[in-house]
């Protein structure tokens, strides 16, 4: 047990930040809790009354996939400003580089705390969520590829922590004022997440399916699709949106002669778009993390000398 005992700058991390980086194993306990209670006391899954239990596991998820957004921010905030920053502001780091530490060691030991806590305990969350989602599952607001679910359910939060942990690194560095630095950090992180969620289901090419005009495309999308673009062909192959050639009664108005208008068409992204979706979009953000993990270094000797 000796050989596991952490030792130097990483007891000290640990120790200087225990109670934070308990905060968040409690959080992860206290969801499986709740995930098990309300999973066994919601009625079962198809049933044709469902019971209040069962909506209030499905507010449970829809809150918690939010939240889920919200740990990336949370965690580079932290190591931006708590962590790093005001070490830095107060001038205390300079207490550990006299305990033959070098500075290398002692940022290593703040992002490899951080890192390791974070990624752990988002991967358990991800089980937590998926255990309560299962009897929800491609309900509204609760598919796959809604926003939240499907962060929440799939290893690109592991990715996006790791993202926070190495942007609050840098941050910490650089700005060395704790309030300033959490707002940095936690904004880019921020930002980072939401650009992704707009840019991801453009990665993969979406299935196409046409008809006639008189057809109906959207019945030869499988159940758990997720319907991207829906529309009306003109001969040419152009596509006009759908509520371009509608009245207020719902039909179809003179446009579609006047536009030659020929058919309809769907664009959806199948079930199996998920998963390579998630290792794509995993893959970029690792990248960027050890990118900014890499740009906290060159911070790093480039102040220290």
């Amino acid at each position: 047990m000796s050989a596991l005992t952490l030792k130097g700058p990483h007891w000290v991390t640990v120790r200087q930040h225990r109670r934070a980086l308990w905060a968040l194993p409690a959080a992860v306990a206290a969801c499986l809790v709740a995930a098990v209670a309300l999973r066994a006391s919601a009625s079962p899954r198809g049933t044709v009354e469902p019971n209040i239990w069962y909506y209030a596991l499905r507010s449970a998820l829809e809150g918690a996939g939010r939240g889920m957004l919200l740990l990336p921010v949370l965690i580079a905030a932290f190591v931006a400003g708590p962590m790093l920053a005001r070490e830095m502001e107060s001038g205390t780091y300079r207490l550990a580089l006299t305990q033959s530490t070098t500075p290398k060691a002692w940022l290593a030991s703040k992002i490899g705390i951080a890192a390791v806590v974070s990624a752990a305990c988002a991967a358990l969350m991800v089980g937590v969520y998926r255990l309560g989602w299962a009897p929800v599952s491609g309900t509204y607001q609760l598919s796959w590829a809604d926003r939240g679910t499907y962060e929440a359910t799939g290893p690109v939060i592991v990715a996006y922590c790791l993202l926070g942990v190495g942007v609050g690194a840098v941050v910490g560095q650089w700005i060395r004022r704790t309030l300033p630095a959490l707002l940095v950090a936690g904004a880019v992180t921020g930002l980072v997440v939401v650009v992704f969620g707009f840019l991801r289901w453009s990665v993969l090419t979406p299935v196409t399916i046409t008809t006639p005009l008189t057809g109906r495309p959207e019945m030869g999308m499988p159940r758990s699709a997720f319907l991207m673009e829906a529309g009306l062909l003109k001969g040419t192959g152009e596509r006009v949106p759908s509520w371009g050639c509608t009245t207020p009664s719902g039909e179809l108005g003179s446009c579609v002669q006047d536009l030659q208008v020929t058919g309809r068409y769907v664009d959806y992204h199948p079930y199996a778009h998920y998963w390579l979706t998630q290792l794509i979009e995993t893959a970029v953000v690792l990248a960027l993390a050890a990118l900014a993990l890499h740009a906290a270094f060159r911070v790093l000797r480039s102040r220290r000398g």
